[in-house]
């Protein structure tokens, strides 16, 4: 059985592809999901994929993934700047945690150059468009040590 990646996204990137092409570019979930899905099988790792707005939720899922995941890829989106409590969630877990951005947080308002999640993770992408997601589970199956093709 090949190791787990939760790769988890937050609030509004169901609307990827509608809102704010400019920032985010015009490709969908959909599109980022099956990226996923490839470099996944590329890396020897299945990917379990989530999306919600509700922060409970991605909550609920990061405590899930504690119990089942070998790590977790993770955009926030906004809780990144805001949540605690994803924070605290994430520092319960053992495995690599890498942080994604579609955009660079940096280069945007003040508000959103600090990101509570980078206090955990091991690593994080930002500015890569989706590409930040292949890179991301890229990094995780190096960390795992598992074989790319």
């Amino acid at each position: 059985m090949m190791p787990v990646a939760y790769v988890l996204n937050g609030p509004n990137l169901n609307l990827l592809g509608k809102r704010q092409p400019e920032i985010y570019g015009s490709q969908t979930l959909d599109d980022v999901r099956d990226l996923c899905m490839r470099t996944a099988k590329e890396c020897a790792l299945t990917v379990e994929f989530r999306q919600s707005n509700a922060e409970h939720l991605l909550i609920d899922w990061i405590q899930e993934a504690r119990e089942t995941a070998a790590a977790i890829v993770i955009n926030p989106a906004a809780y990144s700047h805001t949540s605690v409590a994803i924070l605290d969630a994430l520092n319960m877990c053992e495995c690599p945690v890498v942080e994604v951005h579609i955009s660079n947080i940096h280069k945007r308002e003040e508000f959103r150059h600090r990101s509570f999640v980078s206090l955990r993770a091991d690593a994080v992408i930002a500015g890569c468009g989706i590409q930040g997601y292949e890179l991301a589970l890229r990094h995780v199956a190096s960390k795992l040590g598992l074989g790319q093709s």
